[in-house]
C-alpha cells in the first residue's frame, strides 16, 4: 500500500440477505404492533369521548408509522417473490387489511352512533386479529383446515 491511499475498512455484512430479510421483517412485525396500539388507544378515546385529535402526535404518528410498516411489507414481498394474488395467504391478509382500514375509519370518525362506532371498533379489531393469526400460521384458514 503506498502513503497516499486509505486503508480499507472491512465491508459490513450487507451482503447477506437473510440478514437483510430478519431485519426488515423485525421492522414490519415492530410497527405493527405500534400500529395496533395507536388504533386501540384512538379507538378508546373515542368510545369514551375523549377528542384524541386535539394531540398532534396522534393525528401524524400513526400515519408514518403505517407507512413504514407497508413499505416493509412491500420490500419483504418483493426480496421474497411470495405476492398477493399469488399466495393465498397473503392474498387474505391484504383482504382482510382493506377490511380493517375501513371497519377502523368508521370506528374513528364515519359512525354517527355511538353503537356504529363500537361495533365498528370491535370488528376492526377482530380483523386485526384474523391478519395477525394469517401472518403467523401462513394460512388463510389460521392453519384450522
Amino acid at each position: 500500500m503506498t502513503s497516499d491511499q486509505k486503508p480499507r475498512r472491512p465491508r459490513a455484512q450487507t451482503d447477506n440477505p437473510a440478514m437483510e430479510y430478519s431485519t426488515l421483517r423485525a421492522v414490519h412485525v415492530g410497527c405493527a404492533g405500534i400500529s395496533i396500539g395507536l388504533f386501540a388507544l384512538r379507538g378508546a378515546m373515542q368510545l369514551r369521548g375523549v377528542d384524541w385529535r386535539r394531540w398532534r402526535w396522534l393525528r401524524v404518528a400513526p400515519h408514518l408509522n403505517d407507512t413504514l410498516l407497508l413499505a416493509a411489507a412491500i420490500t419483504m414481498a418483493v426480496m421474497s417473490a411470495q405476492y398477493p394474488l399469488v399466495q393465498p395467504w397473503l392474498t387474505a391478509k391484504v383482504l382482510a387489511l382493506c377490511c380493517y382500514v375501513g371497519l377502523g375509519s368508521i370506528a374513528l370518525r364515519r359512525a354517527a352512533s355511538p353503537c356504529k362506532r363500537l361495533s365498528a371498533f370491535a370488528a376492526a379489531l377482530a380483523s386485526v386479529g384474523y391478519i395477525v393469526t394469517v401472518a403467523l400460521t401462513r394460512s388463510a384458514s389460521m392453519g384450522l383446515v
